[in-house]
């Protein structure tokens, strides 16, 4: 049976330039949950080019800032005509969230709506304490938890 899938195709999008999340000073000490759901998220199927839909849940507990929510929307936008897996987009932006807000812990879902009869929910988490984060990386990659590809 001949592969459809490249390389390439596994590995789009993973290392694209995307607009920098924004944090601010969180002015409390106590440790508390922020739920962020973004019910409007498209990206595109890098060998198919056919959008996908989907909502994204981000749960996080913000250790001294907070993500920007406004840099968060334009973050988000610029997957719209990026050709990249869900799998992808899931641990991709739990990685770039982590990089910029150094949260006490992150878990971002992403559900996406049926293609083909099926329909597909991601989840990636990530938590300071090292109990544990979701898509780790494969053998030889040396960067570090919530290091993005483009920090190489």
């Amino acid at each position: 049976m001949k592969r459809e899938y490249s390389d390439q195709h596994a590995a789009a999008g993973v290392g694209a330039k995307l607009p920098e999340i924004e944090t601010w000073p969180n002015q409390f000490a106590g440790e508390y949950e922020v739920e962020i759901v973004m019910p409007e998220f498209t990206s595109v199927c890098p060998r198919t080019g056919l959008p996908d839909h989907g909502t994204l849940t981000l749960r996080y507990a913000p250790a001294k800032h907070c993500l920007e929510l406004k840099s968060l929307k334009m973050y988000t936008l610029a997957f719209r005509n990026l050709g990249i897996f869900q799998e992808n987009v899931v641990n991709r932006m739990l990685e770039d969230i982590v990089k910029a807000a150094r949260p006490h812990r992150a878990t971002l879902t992403g559900e996406f709506t049926p293609r083909g009869g099926m329909h597909t929910k991601i989840t990636a988490t990530w938590d300071r304490k090292g109990a544990g984060r979701g898509g780790q990386r494969k053998p030889g990659d040396q960067r570090k938890p919530g290091e993005t590809s483009r920090a190489r």
